[in-house]
């Protein structure tokens, strides 16, 4: 099959949500990266054959938000985008559906990548007042609309969170965090190292902080305009374990370890990549910046999703015949100080890989000095529909950096998935 090359990156800061960018739509946050990423590749924009974006809370005024961010990216009208929802894999999914698009022949050059605006997701009304609504519209006389407007209730209008529905797996009845709790529990992780965890996500994003500038384009902000957000906000310089010690566990209160303070952020940002037949790109000249070489999706208990990195990394290790020693640099996202700390022990566990994977040995231990050597969501913020294009990202340019062959990034999915891809540079 043809050979997928990643030629370049950018992607927006990333800002907790209801700060700087809470009037800016996730669309805005798309277009803004794709203009960028022409501008910056010197890409002729009718040479892009497709557009694929991740997206969780898709907005209600921008159905199949791809395209509006094609369109107003600068893309020809007459190039198909498409939007895709795989969760927190978002982003991952529309990198690896380019990629077979690619590797088929379908499609030559294919910008992907993620967006999302947590800020914006909607209050809705439950079902009882949406009913009086609707016939309210409909009632035809003033004594009709009278009837209906003493009919309504004070508990009608109490607005629920879309967001927090969105973060509750109705198929296990848990929130996200709650899933942590159980991983904490499960593997006997204590809050102290979970806050070592997250203040070394703190420090490392801190001192990166000018790397990861060159991943970034500055974003100004309405209505006037004047000020420029150049870098994540998310990072806090003044960290402290005392500090994180004072939190009090959110999903737990009486036995839990997991606070706000190691856990992901909730953040708005946008991702994309650009990718190319690998030979199409060389015949026009462009400097491969790493190939998409192997990816893995896997489902697995939904109570337990923060474990979606390990069956997801074993899957893709045996689908390349490599093992996680070859891993150069490795990215695994942050949703949870937890559930990155249970991810590390499942992977070293041989009684893990004999109960779930039949095999005699462990899959491997990874140096935490090759782990999310940038800091990760803990700090850095995590919207996500975009994480899994920033991980990409980010990974690519520290290879590059470091003058890395090989490289491995995964997530784990609320629902109950994983997902993982390993990356290659010449």
């Amino acid at each position: 099959m043809k050979k997928v090359a990643v030629i370049d990156g950018i992607r927006t800061p990333f800002v907790k949500s209801w700060t700087l960018f809470d009037r800016l739509s996730a669309h805005q946050l798309g277009a803004l990266c794709v203009n960028e990423l022409l501008q910056r590749t010197d890409l002729d924009a009718a040479t892009v054959d497709e557009v694929i974006f991740g997206c969780v809370g898709e907005p209600v005024d921008a159905a199949n938000v791809a395209r509006v961010i094609s369109i107003y990216g600068g893309i020809p009208k007459d190039k198909p985008a498409y939007t895709v929802n795989r969760n927190c894999a978002s982003s991952f999914e529309s990198v690896t559906s380019a990629v077979e698009k690619i590797r088929l022949g379908l499609d030559q050059i294919v910008i992907a990548g993620g967006t999302e605006s947590m800020s914006n997701a909607p209050f809705l009304f439950g079902k009882d007042m949406a009913v009086l609504l609707m016939k309210l519209a409909k009632a035809k006389t003033f004594f009709e609309k009278l009837s209906i407007l003493f009919q309504i209730r004070f508990q009608h209008l109490k607005p629920i969170s879309a967001l927090q529905l969105a973060l509750t797996d109705p198929t296990c009845g848990l929130n996200m965090g709650q899933t942590a709790e159980v991983l904490a529990k499960e593997f006997g992780i204590s809050r102290m190292d979970q806050d070592a965890f997250a203040l070394r996500s703190h420090q490392r994003a801190i001192a990166a902080r000018e790397k990861l500038r060159e991943e970034i384009v500055p974003v100004r902000i309405p209505p006037d305009y004047e000020i420029v957000v150049q870098d994540d906000n998310g990072p806090r310089e003044n960290q402290s374990m005392e500090t994180l010690a004072k939190l009090r566990p959110v999903f737990d209160r009486y036995t839990g370890t997991v606070t706000a303070g190691n856990s992901s952020q909730i953040t708005d940002g946008a991702c994309v990549l650009l990718l190319m037949d690998a030979e199409k790109a060389k015949s026009l000249g462009y400097k491969i910046l790493g190939s998409i070489e192997h990816y893995a999706y896997v489902g697995l208990d939904p109570s337990r999703m923060g474990l979606g990195p390990v069956f997801a990394i074993e899957k893709v290790l045996r689908q390349s015949s490599l093992a996680l020693k070859d891993m150069e640099l490795v990215e695994i996202n942050e949703a949870f100080a937890v559930q990155v700390l249970a991810c590390l022990e499942a992977l070293g566990s041989q009684e893990f890989a004999k109960r779930y994977f039949s095999s005699a040995s462990n899959l491997g231990l990874i140096n935490l000095d090759i782990l999310n050597v940038n800091g990760g969501a803990i700090a850095i913020g995590h919207p996500v529909g975009t994480s899994g294009a920033r991980l990409i990202l980010t990974c690519l340019n520290e290879m590059k950096r470091r003058s890395l062959k090989r490289g491995l990034v995964s997530l784990c999915v609320g629902g109950g998935q994983g997902g993982a891809i390993i990356l290659e540079r010449e």
